[in-house]
């Protein structure tokens, strides 16, 4: 199914006011708690490319005036129809043009610095990042990527595991995320989505890469 197509598309939540308020709930205890793995639990039949809590969290927070870029097995999939259809969202062919990015595991992240990071006057308008990643592990058992995370919201620091960040890869991520925090208040806001959960990394966070 292409970005165009919306036949076949799979429902959205069955109590859209419910399902977006629950959602939403769970994505302000992900920003306000960084590194905390949080369950989005829902019903919404999401598509088939893409991690499901990516689906639910953009269908929770996306509306008619917001603009969406998608990585590129995302564009071209069943993705672009369902939030196009379900959320009314304008697709943008580039990064800076984007409030939201969704890029799916596997794809390449474009660089953090391409995405729009507001003003010092305006620094709401900055874009939000949601990345698939394979497995988010709170704490660690040492068999993938560490983090050790500290700054607001965060009891003197904590520690998480990701598994699978998409290209070009945690060491890149760490250097750019380093940039985007210096930048305060400017800078792009961001989730980590496995499967069925994500974690926040808002602006404020700083972010350790410790070996495995």
């Amino acid at each position: 199914m292409n970005a165009h197509d919306l036949s076949n598309l799979g429902a959205g939540f069955s109590d859209a006011a419910l399902g977006s308020q629950s959602v939403f709930r769970a994505a302000l205890q992900a920003l306000s708690h960084p590194g905390r793995v949080i369950a989005l639990p829902h019903d919404a039949q999401t598509p088939s490319r893409g991690h499901a809590a990516s689906a639910a969290l953009l269908l929770a927070l996306l509306d008619p005036d917001c603009t969406l870029w998608l990585s590129p097995s995302l564009a071209g999939s069943d993705a672009a129809a369902w939030l196009r259809f379900h959320t009314g969202c304008v697709l943008v062919d580039a990064p800076e043009n984007a409030q939201f990015a969704w890029v799916a595991q596997g794809d390449e992240c474009p660089p953090l610095d391409r995405f729009a990071h507001g003003s010092d006057a305006y620094p709401d308008q900055s874009a939000t990042c949601v990345l698939d990643v394979a497995a988010l592990t709170e704490g660690g058992a040492g068999n993938a990527q560490g983090w050790t995370l500290r700054g607001p919201g965060i009891q003197h620091s904590t520690r998480i595991e990701v598994d699978g960040l998409p290209h070009p890869g945690a060491s890149a991520f760490t250097v750019q995320w380093a940039a985007n925090h210096a930048g305060f208040p400017r800078g792009v806001d961001l989730f980590l989505a496995a499967p069925q959960q994500i974690v926040g990394l808002p602006r404020t966070t700083r972010i350790e890469e410790l070996e495995a």
